[in-house]
């Protein structure tokens, strides 16, 4: 027998083990690997033998589970995150506090026929309005200990489907319509890392050449839905329903095997702003200017240009493989005003968690003036202190007259440090530290120092 027939012989037999489970397939996997690596079997006759494993994987899988022959897979997934968080500020009538939460994401994505996506995941979360009235915190899928151990409440954080007809060498481009992960490589200076938009994006990426990718992302989404006009909209209509269009396009080069870089420019425009007041939709964030009544007085129309140049050492002590240098930033601008419009962020990390033993440090600096941008969509962990809440911002109420409160949003600026460990590929330590104050302290020159540290233990699964 031949070693080529042996090889043949040996993968044939681990891909039919591999029909009866997907550990099986995972180890074909890897004898695959080893065979090409000792000459054995050609990058060919590996591949063409993958594509048969995978078929005979997905023949059983049907019959086992009775699904129909349009579903090719399901992936299971999701992630458990305890945290610890403390706040801090340096105001006499400040209170401050630690709080305890959990987060808990877990879902399916079903791959179809045709290069269909079915992606559908489930998330906990503390209710926003009266008694859950206006659902989950469209900014943080966390859950509070609290209420003396009573039931939590757990929403639809995904819920799309996605089409990618043209994915050959050099292009890819997708649709997705439903309820998705962001669809804009972009910071949380303009969009919450936990926001989930609703609504339909369109992606597309050109790569002619092995060292760069260019990509353009577009997308609209569905801010409020009006049925008439519900108490305390102002002159709001059926026809006036709030919308935010998006379009981004990015420039990725990989040089050489060490440096890498990554320059963006984004233009976002949010119609019937008016309407978005404190009734209408969940009210987390604060920093923009309300009327009395709280609609917002200004457009949003911000325009941002961010970049990026990563540089990898061959080693560092602690750290296994490469370790990644990154340096980066983002200016933004609203350009439907003249004043109090602008944000910008520069920083820096070390490393890149996610590997066992692997770690990151990272740093940024970050200004967010009150009207650069709508204030719920942006990070709402980034804090600062208000003695009294702005006129219309919706933070009174009988047991807090004056609004006080810690607060993200726009309106602050300051300083961020993480720290991440893995101490395996599933589970890390998430140490992040802000420290913040208010670019305009309510009343006028009162202090709003905010330190806003989070503790997280995270798996992944």
């Amino acid at each position: 027998m031949t070693f080529k027939t042996l090889g043949w012989t040996a993968a044939g037999i681990m891909a039919t083990l591999s029909a009866a489970s997907t550990s099986m397939a995972q180890s074909a996997d890897a004898l695959i690997d080893k065979l090409v690596q000792k000459g054995i079997l050609t990058t060919k006759e590996a591949n063409e033998l993958r594509e048969e494993t995978d078929k005979n994987f997905t023949t059983a899988y049907q019959v086992k589970s009775g699904m129909p022959d349009w579903v090719t897979s399901i992936r299971l997934g999701g992630d458990f995150r305890v945290r610890a968080e403390d706040f801090d500020s340096d105001n006499p009538s400040a209170n401050d506090r630690w709080r305890f939460r959990y987060r808990l994401r877990f879902g399916p994505t079903i791959t179809l026929w045709d290069n269909f996506e079915i992606g559908i995941r489930l998330a906990s979360g503390d209710p926003v309005g009266p008694n859950g009235s206006q659902g989950g915190n469209p900014l943080s899928a966390n859950t509070t200990f609290q209420w003396d151990g009573s039931r939590k409440f757990i929403y639809v954080d995904t819920a799309y489907a996605k089409w990618t007809p043209i994915h050959s060498g050099e292009w890819t481009v997708s649709g997705t319509v439903g309820k998705m992960d962001n669809p804009f490589q972009i910071s949380n200076m303009v969009f919450d890392y936990d926001y989930q938009p609703e609504g339909a994006a369109l992606q597309m990426a050109y790569s002619p050449t092995a060292k760069h990718t260019f990509k353009a992302n577009g997308a609209i989404f569905v801010l409020g839905e009006i049925n008439q006009s519900p108490s305390g909209v102002q002159g709001a209509g059926a026809s006036q329903d709030p919308y935010l269009f998006g379009g981004q396009l990015l420039w990725e080069a990989k040089w050489t095997s060490k440096i890498e870089t990554m320059l963006g420019v984004s233009a976002f425009d949010i119609t019937n702003p008016q309407v978005l007041d404190n009734a209408f939709v969940p009210n987390v964030n604060d920093g923009n200017t309300r009327n009395v009544l709280g609609s917002l007085v200004y457009n949003y129309l911000p325009i941002i240009g961010g970049g990026s140049a990563t540089y990898k050492l061959a080693s560092f002590p602690f750290y296994e493989g490469e370790f990644p240098l990154k340096a980066g930033g983002e200016y933004m601008v609203n350009t439907a005003l003249s004043s109090n419009n602008t944000g910008y962020r520069v920083g820096f990390s070390l490393g890149k968690a996610g590997h066992k033993g692997n770690w990151d440090i990272t740093y940024r600096y970050q200004r967010l003036e009150a009207n650069a941008w709508y204030e719920e969509v942006v990070d709402d962990d980034n804090v600062g202190y208000y003695q009294v809440a702005y006129p219309g911002s919706g933070f009174s109420s009988a047991t807090n007259p004056l609004g006080a409160g810690f607060r993200g949003g726009t309106n602050v600026k300051g300083h961020l440090v993480t720290a991440v460990y893995s101490f395996t590929d599933f589970f890390a330590f998430n140490f992040t530290f802000y420290l913040n104050h208010l670019i305009d302290p309510n009343p006028p020159g009162s202090p709003s120092q905010s330190i806003h540290m989070l503790a997280d233990l995270q798996w992944k699964f």
